[in-house]
């Protein structure tokens, strides 16, 4: 995994740690949402996997020590801090809330004890994974469910910030309730169900639409979608039931979705395709959704791309990654920040969920009648926990989200946590 995937402060820090001689302190360092997203009443964790990967492959690169070295802000950096990072491993602990999780705002999604090096190197590409695929399942959720029980497909790679981007959002998309995902990769490397048929191109390609129909519906058979609005959907439509069986059904692609769907219908209807489905797609998201729905619109599935693969309307988090606690060979010392606006809680901690509100105590409290969220997944620089499937996590989040959660769910601290708070506020 490469190293240098980092804020040079990070890096810069390490090396200072290393010279005072405290690189083999303890610290905790916890990542919590300080301040929900925009329009958000919750989030859905997602983007555990690739932290884990990292902790568990990090290491420097000879070539990435030597462009280090020749780095001004290093200048002074011991000699032997080179050799340590040339064996440089994570034998840290890390304790999770579990991929598709709900959390709420204040609340810790993991923490990490490691020697302050090793705690520290990971805070940006940390915040980075985490932040992104929980934006995205977040963002997968809220639309999955304005559509109401009808499929909803991520169609979003190519509006992606980068390609790989497309492949972590199809990924944390479909935890989030998509039932699928256009992007083949993500099929192949997460087992995620994969859709998709022709574009307008092969419509184009064609002497006559019916031609392109016709083809495509000898290549592809029950699975077939003809998309109707490469020149006119209803003339489309007309085309399309004109061939018959087999056929999935119909996308759209443009125009006034609930006047065509409605047309849409009566026309495959009257040709006796009452089986065949009606797809909606092109700059969707799940305020559209949600009001074509209750109007009626007799759409089946909707596929949902740039607005879902970027987040549209709530691009960013506010997430941080703080350290708690440090300890060395003679006492534990508790961190906190204090500044405006800014604060932060000291002490290892553990959110503990109640049937009607969240706990959050110092992490070796107990809560009976709770479940503890922040779970073990590496102990020690081992992995302790086997990963779910992307299905598995996708049902999680399911669980957590139906019923739906309501907005300002209640978070008490424990008295132990509070009190040492209290105890250490000074400047």
């Amino acid at each position: 995994m490469n190293a240098l995937l980092t804020d040079l402060y990070e890096l810069t820090m390490a090396a200072g740690y290393f010279a005072a001689g405290k690189h083999q302190e303890v610290g905790t360092f916890e990542l919590t949402v300080r301040r929900l997203p925009r329009n958000r009443d919750f989030v859905v964790v997602a983007g555990l996997h690739r932290v884990i990967d990292y902790l568990l492959n990090l290491k420097f690169e000879p070539e990435e020590i030597a462009y280090l070295r020749g780095l001004p802000n290093f200048r002074n950096a011991p000699e032997e801090f080179w050799a340590y990072l040339a064996d440089f491993r994570f034998t840290g602990t890390m304790f999770a809330v579990p991929e598709g999780t709900v959390v709420y705002e204040g609340q810790p999604i993991l923490n990490i004890r490691a020697p302050l090096c090793e705690g520290q190197i990971p805070e940006t590409y940390l915040l980075s994974a985490l932040t992104f695929e929980t934006l995205i399942a977040s963002k997968a959720a809220r639309v999955a469910n304005a559509a109401q029980g009808r499929d909803v497909v991520e169609f979003g790679t190519r509006r992606a910030h980068t390609p790989e981007a497309g492949v972590l959002g199809a990924r944390a998309a479909y935890i989030g309730g998509c039932v699928g995902t256009s992007n083949t990769l993500a099929g192949f490397r997460y087992g995620i169900p994969v859709m998709g048929t022709a574009a307008h191109s092969w419509v184009m390609s064609f002497e006559t639409e019916l031609e392109a129909f016709r083809s495509l519906q000898q290549l592809l058979g029950d699975r077939t979608v003809h998309l109707l609005d490469t020149y006119d959907a209803i003339q489309g439509a007309h085309n399309a039931a004109s061939l018959g069986k087999p056929l999935w059904g119909v996308r759209l692609d443009s125009g006034d979705f609930l006047s065509l769907s409605h047309q849409v219908r009566a026309i495959l209807d009257a040709a006796g395709l009452q089986s065949a489905k009606i797809m909606a797609s092109g700059d969707l998201d799940e305020y559209k959704i949600q009001t074509l729905v209750a109007a009626g619109a007799p759409i089946d599935a909707f596929g949902v791309g740039t607005e879902l693969a970027v987040s549209g309307d709530a691009p960013s988090m506010g997430a941080i990654y703080k350290l708690v606690e440090i300890e060395n060979s003679e006492k534990t010392r508790y961190t906190a920040k204090h500044s405006p606006e800014k604060q932060t809680l000291a002490g290892a901690k553990q959110l503990f969920r109640f049937p009607e509100f969240d706990l959050l105590s110092l992490q070796d409290e107990c809560a009976i009648g709770s479940e503890a969220l922040l779970k073990p997944y590496i102990v020690n620089g081992q992995l302790v926990t086997e990963l779910p499937s992307a299905g598995q996590i996708r049902e999680l989040a399911s669980q957590n989200l139906s019923p739906w959660p309501q907005p300002g769910r209640r978070m008490e601290l424990s008295k132990s946590l509070e009190e040492l708070n209290e105890s250490i506020f000074r400047y």
